[in-house]
C-alpha cells in the first residue's frame, strides 16, 4: 500500500518550502526584486564591496549570470561597482542607501512571514525546530543560506530603464 503523501516528511517539506518560497517571491515582487537579487544583497549586506567574482563563488553561480544580477541591481539603483582597493581590474560591489532601505523592508516583511507560518507552534517547539532543519540541511551537504533554487534562475532580458 503506498503511504499517503502527507505522512512523509520529505513531502511536507517540500510543501512548505514551495509555499514559503512563493509567498517571499511574491514579497520580493513588490520590489521588483527577486530571491537572487536578494541573495545578492543579503550577501553585501554582511560584507560590502565583495567582487562579482566572490559572489558568484557564494552563491555557486556562473561569473556571467553575476555580471546580470549586478546589471539589474545597478538599474535598479541598489548598488554601485567601484574599482576594487586592491585591484582596479576587479570591480567591487556596493549597496546603496536605497539598497539599505529595500533590505530593512524585505527583513520585516520576512520576518513577518516567518511568524505566519509558524505561528501554529509555541516558543519551545520553534526554538526546536531551527536546529533540526539544521541537521537535515547539513546532513544533505547543503550549504548554509544558498538556496539550490538560485542555480536554476533563467535571467529575462529586460529592456532599459
Amino acid at each position: 500500500m503506498v503511504k499517503p503523501l502527507d505522512s512523509r516528511g520529505a513531502f511536507l517539506l517540500s510543501q512548505i518550502g514551495h509555499h514559503v518560497a512563493y509567498r517571499f517571491t511574491e514579497q520580493l515582487a513588490r520590489l521588483d526584486l527577486d530571491p537572487a537579487h536578494f541573495a545578492v544583497l543579503a550577501h553585501l549586506a554582511a560584507a560590502d564591496g565583495r567582487s562579482q567574482q566572490e559572489l558568484a563563488d557564494l552563491l555557486r553561480v556562473h561569473r556571467n549570470a553575476m555580471v546580470g544580477l549586478v546589471d539589474e541591481l545597478e538599474e535598479r539603483a541598489l548598488v554601485t561597482r567601484r574599482p576594487h582597493p586592491d585591484d582596479r581590474r576587479v570591480n567591487a560591489v556596493h549597496l546603496t542607501d536605497h539598497a539599505h532601505e529595500a533590505l530593512e523592508t524585505i527583513q520585516s516583511e520576512a520576518d513577518a512571514l516567518e511568524s505566519e507560518i509558524l505561528a501554529p507552534l509555541d516558543k519551545t517547539e520553534r526554538t526546536l525546530l531551527l536546529p533540526l532543519l539544521h541537521r537535515i540541511a547539513a546532513h544533505a551537504d547543503l550549504p548554509a543560506g544558498i538556496h539550490p533554487g538560485l542555480q536554476r534562475r533563467r535571467r529575462a532580458r529586460r529592456e532599459p530603464r
